[in-house]
């Protein structure tokens, strides 16, 4: 992926590490597009950011995924890169079916098929710009998991394996196949993450990103340092020790075996 000259669009950007991306990629020359389902979030960004386009859309409905991707595409045909960044995170107890079935539905809906429908929806058009990206986001979570969220680090494994294989399917066409795997980074997708010390500050995490899409432009998975951790802790051989130091850090873990 290019650093600038692109035509991006982002659901699940109106906070959070998909804000922060959006804002930095506008930065550095590229029309930006962030979608999120809070109208007053959208018009806020607009308002604030002049030159930053934003869409309604709501990932976990398949009618709204529809109906902004029509106004993307309609509003700006050049469109070049998706990014999935739309995702929940919820803590679960799985002793008992209360404790988290509904979850776990919301959190595949919104994750993974969310992601599927996205990525749907706009690989016709992508396939017709000679520099196409689907960017995916999946998580170090994806290759060790945290005890307190199963169906959240599944569903990123999932994307994952998801991202592997239609780089593989793709390889005909001109669209680039690239992950973003954050580690903890301060935002409030959990309760507490935002202050956490052991999440990455999240300018930290984005400065790096940039660095990262800039000096390898056909990288396929985006890696802070911070992530090489868990993402590698099975080929070093280490898978044991980092599932327990993770669980051992993590807040939310600990309420989990509490």
């Amino acid at each position: 992926m290019q650093i600038s000259g692109n035509t991006i669009f982002i659901p699940g950007a109106t906070s959070g590490i998909g804000l922060a991306l959006a804002l930095a990629l506008h930065e550095r020359g590229n029309t930006v597009i962030v979608g999120g389902r809070r109208t007053e979030l959208l018009e806020s960004i607009r308002s604030e950011h002049p030159g930053i386009d934003a869409v309604q859309i709501d990932t976990a409905d398949a009618a709204s995924i529809t109906a902004a991707a029509d106004r993307v595409l309609a509003d700006h045909p050049d469109l070049n890169v998706i990014v999935t960044m739309a995702g929940i995170m919820r803590a679960e107890d799985w002793h008992t079916p209360a404790g988290f079935l509904e979850t776990a539905e919301a959190t595949v809906t919104t994750n993974l098929l969310g992601t599927i429908r996205l990525i749907g929806v706009f690989v016709e058009h992508l396939q017709t710009r000679t520099d196409a990206v689907i960017m995916t986001v999946s998580s170090g979570l994806a290759f060790v998991p945290l005890v307190a969220t199963p169906t959240y680090n599944a569903t990123k494994a999932a994307v994952h394996l998801l991202t592997e294989s239609l780089r593989l399917q793709l390889a005909d066409t001109s669209v680039q196949l690239l992950e973003l795997e954050p580690p903890a980074v301060r935002t409030a997708l959990m309760p507490g993450q935002e202050t956490s010390a052991v999440a990455m500050p999240l300018d930290e995490f984005i400065a790096e990103v940039m660095r990262l899409i800039e000096s390898d432009p056909d990288a396929r998975e985006i890696q802070v340092e911070r992530v090489k951790f868990l993402r590698y802790a099975e080929v070093r051989g280490e898978y044991d020790t980092v599932v327990a130091a993770l669980n051992r850090q993590d807040p939310h873990a600990a309420r989990s075996a509490a």
